[in-house]
């Protein structure tokens, strides 16, 4: 008699079909590209049971990651500033990745400098706190940086 986790080694399909219905358990085809195809001899709801266990870990033990938005327009308040600052890293304390971005109106467009040094403050407000993941650019009319958490 051949153990449970033993390999029995290559058999025809007609021999192992045979094998698996003596010990009362089914053939379950495990890697149907390899040459030959690897099967596996043991009882097919058990085996579907251990699949859904496993995904379910799987899902579980993954993270999503969350991008929240920090908006601003060119003509903010040093306080409205530092308050974006702060919400900004209460995001990046929970871990979630923080996009933040200036946007332009009417002519502001033609001076981008402007929105550029206001997010140069805003990320030497919160440099403690975070990796530039994506460093200052334009998006059509407005200007974006993404941050990550430490």
């Amino acid at each position: 008699m051949v153990s449970e986790e033993e390999q029995i080694g290559v058999l025809s399909i007609n021999e192992a079909i045979e094998l698996a219905e003596d010990r009362g358990l089914d053939l379950i085809e495990i890697s149907p590209k390899a040459k030959p195809p690897v099967c596996k001899i043991i009882d097919y709801g058990k085996f579907k049971y251990q699949q859904n266990k496993k995904a379910k870990e799987n899902k579980k033990a993954s993270t999503k990651i969350v991008v929240r938005e920090i908006r601003m327009k060119v003509r903010i308040g040093q306080h409205d500033l530092e308050l974006k600052a702060r919400n900004a890293m209460k995001f990046l304390a929970a871990g979630n990745k923080v996009r933040v971005s200036v946007m332009f109106r009417a002519r502001e467009i033609t001076h981008p400098e402007i929105g550029q040094e206001l997010l140069e403050k805003f990320l030497e407000i919160v440099k403690d706190q975070c990796l530039i993941e994506k460093s200052i650019a334009m998006e059509g009319r407005t200007l974006v940086t993404t941050l990550a958490p430490l």
